[in-house]
Parts: C-alpha cells; sequence; structure tokens
C-alpha cells in the first residue's frame, strides 16, 4: 500500500450492483485535490451520489460491469 495517506473522493454516479449476492456497489469517485481525475471502485455498503469517501489506496481501478 502507498504510504501516501488518505486521498478523498466525491462519488459522481452509482454504476450497479456486483458481486455473488449484489452487496457491493460500483461507483464512479472523483477526487476532491484533483477534480479532472475520475476513477471506479467498488464500495461496501451504503452510498449514493454525493458521498465524500476516504480511500486508502487511489491507484487500482474496478473493472466494468458486465
Amino acid at each position: 500500500m502507498d504510504s501516501g495517506g488518505v486521498k478523498m473522493a466525491k462519488v459522481q454516479k452509482v454504476l450497479g450492483r456486483t458481486g455473488s449476492t449484489g452487496n457491493v456497489i460500483q461507483v464512479r469517485v472523483e477526487f476532491l485535490d484533483d477534480t479532472s481525475r475520475s476513477i471506479v471502485r467498488n464500495v461496501k455498503g451504503p452510498v449514493r451520489e454525493g458521498d465524500i469517501l476516504a480511500l486508502l489506496e487511489w491507484e487500482r481501478e474496478a473493472k466494468r460491469l458486465r
């Protein structure tokens, strides 16, 4: 894991549910410190557009839903 700390990101769009039981939500997030950069992440637990996530690891991007 990177030693850069935590990056804050805002949920732009909820893309859908994934996982064998649908308990993981795929979202597109935009970094608060660099608004031109956005990535897709998997989030476990309740989340909606406008929420702020604290990402401990921000280099890895989730695979898109099929």
